[in-house]
């Protein structure tokens, strides 16, 4: 680039006329632009993820919020009102199930209802179980598992006493590779990674996310994990045998497919973490410690369907705040998240993430460091070295 060959011509004169004159004082010349060759260099090199050095921003921002904002605090803790929502949509799903119960698997009728009902209420389980994993229903540990368990059960599938202890390591632990289940593989990264493939893994995407924390580490299975198993493949089996029929059960299992496949509010997926702000090359290079943003929010109107998921870079900052909340601590402690990068529509994102070559697999921040650590020597082990009263708390 000609600026760059320009100053760097005009410090070597600098530097050659000091040594003749040493009256002269010539000022250290600026930090000179990288090269279009050097630039190639450092996208050639760190062409896979984005690696960084930094810390996680969100502890360093709640601590921050907390201090210009002290009564933000006062917004912890349970709402009652999510324990109404869950069994609400959880009867929905029941009477959809049998209302199909003699209805084709292939007619469009099944199709229509299970992507436009039964996807938008699985979808919303989905994030209740997410809410429910940071006690947020119940004061009580042992009722927030328990309501966890209730909301699985139109899902079809027992996953919410696993996915507590692998989504609370996400949060622990975001970014940094070999404990951030939500993070793609390098598998994923090399094979998916094109129009075609990404275009695969958005239609498939909630298979990635349902088996792909267990190619990473396997979390401890406990009481909770039993009575989870126990108690949906018993509510499947009167579902087929004395509620409905099999359609029902296929119906279910469907809505819970298309919730994470081509569907609006599985744009979250997406939107959530993956990097669609254009990058400087510079920041590639994880030696300049240049933060890249990691986390993005989205505040549409889909949010009322997905307990304000959307509201991420609020919900990392603090944990501990349930979902109808997050709104007022975003009013709270506006000067902090005006200027954050974010979504303005879950379809684009995913519209964009499937089609904009600069957008892909590979557009993850990773860390080498940091986070909960997996395995007792600081090693990472086959099983998750979490303990009973973290997994019950």
């Amino acid at each position: 680039m000609a600026p760059s060959s320009v100053t760097v011509t005009a410090a070597a004169k600098s530097k050659s006329k000091s040594k003749t004159s040493s009256s002269k004082s010539v000022p250290p010349p600026p930090p000179s632009v990288p090269t279009a060759k050097e630039r190639e260099a450092i996208e050639a090199e760190h062409k896979d993820f984005f690696w960084t050095y930094t810390e996680e921003p969100h502890r360093t921002r709640r601590l921050a919020i907390i201090k210009a904002h002290p009564e933000v605090t006062k917004l912890c803790g349970p709402e009652p009102l999510t324990k109404y929502v869950v069994a609400g949509v959880v009867a929905l799903q029941v009477f959809l199930a049998w209302m199909l119960r003699n209805t084709s698997f292939f007619s469009i009728k099944f199709w229509a209802v299970a992507y436009i009902f039964g996807a938008t209420a699985n979808q919303n389980l989905f994030l209740a179980i997410h809410e429910i994993s940071h006690n947020l229903a119940f004061r009580s540990p042992t009722a927030n598992r328990l309501l966890a368990i209730i909301a699985n059960l139109p899902i079809g599938i027992p996953y919410s006493a696993s996915f507590r202890p692998y989504h609370l390591t996400h949060h622990k632990s975001l970014g940094v590779d070999g404990l951030d289940t939500d993070l793609p593989t390098a598998f994923e990264a090399v094979f998916l990674d094109s129009i075609l493939g990404k275009a695969f893994f958005c239609t498939f995407q909630i298979l990635f996310y349902a088996l792909r924390p267990m190619f990473i580490f396997r979390v401890p299975f406990t009481w909770v994990s039993l009575v989870n198993v126990l108690v949906q493949f018993t509510f499947d089996y009167f579902l087929v045998t004395r509620i409905g029929s099999g359609q029902s059960l296929l119906y279910l299992i469907l809505s819970s497919f298309l919730a994470g496949s081509l569907h609006p509010l599985a744009g979250h997926f997406i939107a959530e973490h993956y990097v669609y702000e254009t990058v400087a090359p510079e920041a590639r290079d994880p030696k300049n410690n240049v933060p890249v943003p990691e986390t993005f929010s989205y505040y549409g109107p889909l949010n009322f369907l997905t307990y304000n998921v959307g509201l991420h870079n609020e919900h990392h900052d603090f944990p501990a705040v349930p979902w109808t909340r997050l709104h007022k601590l975003n009013e709270i402690a506006s000067e902090f998240y005006n200027d954050l990068p974010r979504h303005e529509s879950w379809v684009y994102a995913i519209w964009r993430f499937i089609w904009d070559e600069q957008v892909g697999m590979r557009c993850r921040v990773k860390r080498k460091d940091g986070g909960r650590l997996v395995g007792s020597s600081g090693k990472k082990a086959a099983v998750a070295d979490w303990k009973q009263e973290e997994l019950e708390s």
